[in-house]
């Protein structure tokens, strides 16, 4: 495998790993440094982020398989593809509907973008 195929899935499915153990072992903490977002200690909120979180986890384990596990290599890109952009599109949609997010939120969005992309790249060339 291409050592720029196996930084682009480390990246990816370690960001994934750290967001999501972050957010669910303390969401209301995490929340708020990372984003800026005050989360209420409310049962329904805070299910819900833990809901998310465990997504972004599991999500970065079957992307970080991908580096040690060849038959993993296309399913990581496309799961990682797919997470990434589908944040950035979800917050895209927001921008438009909503308004204009904190700088956190928007930082988060231009790696969301930049990720999804290098990952198109990368199982571009895989496939190729």
């Amino acid at each position: 495998m291409e050592i720029t195929n196996i930084i682009t899935l480390s990246i990816s499915g370690l960001l994934l790993i750290y967001g999501g153990t972050s957010r669910i072992s303390n969401p209301v903490k995490t929340y708020l440094k990372n984003s800026g977002i005050k989360l209420d200690n409310e049962v329904n909120v805070l299910n819900e982020a833990r809901g998310v979180s465990s997504v972004m986890l599991f999500s970065g384990i079957i992307i970080l398989l991908g580096t040690i596990i060849p038959a993993l290599t296309i399913t990581s890109f496309t799961v990682a593809i797919l997470l990434f952009l589908g944040f950035a599109f979800g917050r895209s949609l927001s921008i438009v509907v909503d308004g204009k997010p904190n700088k956190l939120l928007i930082q988060g969005l231009g790696t969301e973008i930049v990720l999804g992309a290098v990952n198109i790249f990368c199982l571009i060339n895989t496939l190729i």
